[in-house]
């Protein structure tokens, strides 16, 4: 079920003027995949609830002001960040066929903890999002991986994932989601200890020496 957005069109271009526009509290953002590309500005602090809310991936209906059509339903495909501050810079909106599939990211989330962690096993993520296809309607909020069934030295492959039975998973399924293992620590002499060693070594090597000299005197 689609989450309403309110945003409005957006008449400026360049920098000066989005800059100008954020200024005022407002996102610039643009919406692709219907018949036109619509420029526009989004409320952030909105679009921000409503993310941390429904998820990255949910279905948005978009009302904007000023719009040929009364309402887009859309997915947020991407974002810009701003180097330095916090906030976002711009959004691009995908808007969707719920009769066609897509292709987004869906993040991977560990739930609960590995036995192994018990026996000194460390826990290593490797993949956080899935490239998945599907319809619109059908996108996970997220895929779980149930760490309390990983024991010691066990990896998750993409293999390993409970996906929906309509959703086509488009990474490689051999690739590694997340393992736990024992760190190896290396047994190695200090070398302050290995230097004091050698001096033993070279010591009694020495009196040896003197000892069978003195014995042919």
């Amino acid at each position: 079920m689609a989450v309403a957005l309110k945003g409005k069109i957006r008449e400026g271009r360049g920098k000066g003027a989005n800059r100008k526009l954020r200024a005022e509290g407002y996102l610039p953002a643009v919406v692709y995949g219907g018949k036109s590309e619509v420029s526009l500005t989004v409320n952030p602090k909105e679009l921000k609830k409503l993310i941390e809310k429904e998820g990255i991936n949910s279905l948005i209906e978009l009302a904007i002001e000023g719009d040929s059509q009364p309402k887009r339903v859309v997915v947020l495909k991407d974002h810009q960040q701003h180097p330095i501050r916090s906030g976002w810079e711009h959004a691009d909106f995908l808007e969707v066929n719920m009769q066609q599939e897509i292709k987004v990211d869906v993040p991977i989330i560990l739930e609960g903890h590995s036995p192994g962690e018990k026996f000194g096993g460390m826990v290593e993520q490797n993949l956080h999002t899935l490239n998945v296809k599907c319809l619109p309607g059908e996108i996970p909020e997220f895929i779980k991986v149930d760490m309390t069934q990983v024991q010691l030295d066990q990896v998750v492959h993409i293999s390993d994932l409970i996906v929906g039975e309509n959703i086509e998973i488009l990474d490689h399924l051999t690739e590694a989601v997340v393992s736990v293992h024992q760190v190896k620590v290396k047994e190695a002499k200090a070398e302050g200890e290995a230097t004091a060693e050698e001096g033993e070594e070279a010591s009694a090597e020495a009196k040896a020496g003197e000892s069978a000299g003195a014995e042919k005197k």
